[in-house]
């Protein structure tokens, strides 16, 4: 789940080429050291997971060990990014799929909106069924995309080392070469890259050995996606030159595997896309729904929202809000220009709003565990560790505002200004 949630395949068809346009050869060290950081991030979650195993996960963590006002919005933050990630990820999914069943229909927008509404219908049928249906259908696309994106990365990097495209040194994995500002311009892209994995917290309640399962999912699910993303950024980079990245867009992937295996092979790498792209729409529907069913449960939000279903033992009145906040964004996605700009945009919004949510987590286990620690392991990874991860982020978010647009602006901090509308409702009602 921790995997399918960050999407590997997704993330870099949909991310590399704009990491090497703002780096260049230096993608393969944003990653790493990006990674690293994030690492503060998972140890986070596992420590908390071991004192408070809840499917609110950060949201009730941060109210907990700082303040309640920004548990509320930790919690909206989950919320609105698995809003906009319903359309900004399904129509690239319906979109590849149609490019290798149908090619004749990939520029119908009437095609695409249907195919991403069966993704979507599809996906919270799976999430309503309950966890074990859940679980086994994420089990098997992701298994399948593991095995097909290793396999690009090992052939792509044995094909290309002997002649490659550009010339990597360690050096540059390492960071050799970075200026502070051509890192910051990358650092916002590489940690869209690595989120999702965090739903293995929001999935504690329903886990056997709570305290343990998922916060160890976290940090394997973070050393496995460090090895694939960071592999498939040098394999790129060696495989293709600069104009073949940049006219590959979101599709580098396909043209990755195109320069060593002949059709219909190549079209392995858009199954492992589309099979990606389902995955983490699955974990974002379990998180949206887990998030709003604890959030619920204390009462923020009416209490349908923490009703379970008799039979599945899901919070089924979630999964169907957010599959119809799904529905009715991409109807409006694919019928008005300006909100299909506005998801378009949100691509960008949501490395902000990723993280201000994960900065938050941060904070609450070093406070949560400030008088707690008991040896020189918990200071490093439960306290100093996330605490310079929630810097890292601050200064990242921080510095990437002056250089969004009106609309991303719009996306990424109005719709955070935005929660301050339920969360004042829900205090003059209680």
């Amino acid at each position: 789940m921790g995997i399918a949630g960050t999407a590997p395949a997704y993330s870099m068809a949909a991310t590399t080429a704009t990491l090497v346009t703002a780096t260049g050869i230096m993608a393969p060290a944003s990653l790493l050291i990006c990674g690293v950081v994030m690492f503060g991030v998972a140890f986070a979650f596992l420590h908390l997971t071991r004192i408070d195993p809840n499917a609110g996960a950060a949201y009730i963590w941060v109210k907990v060990y700082l303040h309640p006002v920004l548990g509320f919005f930790a919690g909206w933050t989950m919320l609105v990014m698995s809003a906009l990630f319903m359309v900004s990820g399904t129509v690239p999914a319906a979109t590849a799929a149609l490019g290798v069943f149908a090619p004749s229909f990939v520029r119908s927008t009437i095609a695409v909106t249907l195919v991403a509404t069966l993704f979507m219908i599809l996906i919270g049928l799976v999430v309503l069924k309950g966890i074990k249906t859940s679980s086994t259908f994420q089990l098997v696309m992701t298994l399948i995309e593991i095995v097909i994106v290793t396999g690009l990365i090992i052939c792509a990097l044995a094909v290309s080392a002997p002649h490659p495209a550009h010339t990597l040194s360690l050096g540059q994995f390492f960071g050799q070469g970075f200026t502070p500002s051509l890192f910051v311009s990358g650092a916002l892209i590489a940690v869209f890259f690595y989120a999702g994995w965090d739903v293995t917290a929001n999935l504690n309640e329903e886990t056997r050995d709570q305290r343990k399962s998922g916060g160890i999912a976290s940090v394997l699910a973070m050393l496995a996606l460090m090895l694939m993303l960071i592999g498939f950024s040098a394999a790129s980079l060696l495989t293709l030159n600069d104009d073949e990245i940049q006219n590959a867009g979101t599709n580098i992937v396909t043209a990755v595997a195109a320069k060593f295996l002949p059709a219909p092979w190549s079209s392995l790498a858009v199954i492992a896309v589309v099979l990606s792209t389902i995955g983490t729409l699955e974990t974002n529907v379990l998180q949206f729904t887990r998030t709003l069913f604890a959030m619920a449960r204390d009462g923020l939000f009416p209490k349908r929202y923490a009703s379970v279903h008799a039979v599945y033992q899901t919070p089924w009145a979630s999964t169907v809000l957010i599959t119809a906040i799904g529905l009715i964004l991409l109807l409006l996605s694919s019928t008005l220009s300006s909100v299909s700009m506005i998801m378009k945009d949100s691509a960008s919004a949501l490395g902000f709003q990723i993280a201000f949510y994960y900065a938050l987590s941060c904070g609450a286990c070093a406070w949560c565990l400030r008088r707690r620690f008991r040896s020189a392991p918990i200071l490093l990874t439960g306290i100093i560790w996330p605490l310079i991860s929630a810097i890292f982020l601050i200064v990242v978010a921080l510095w990437s505002i002056p250089g969004f647009d009106r609309v991303t602006l719009c996306v990424s901090l109005g719709s955070l200004v935005l929660g301050a509308v339920p969360l004042a409702f829900s205090r003059w009602r209680s």
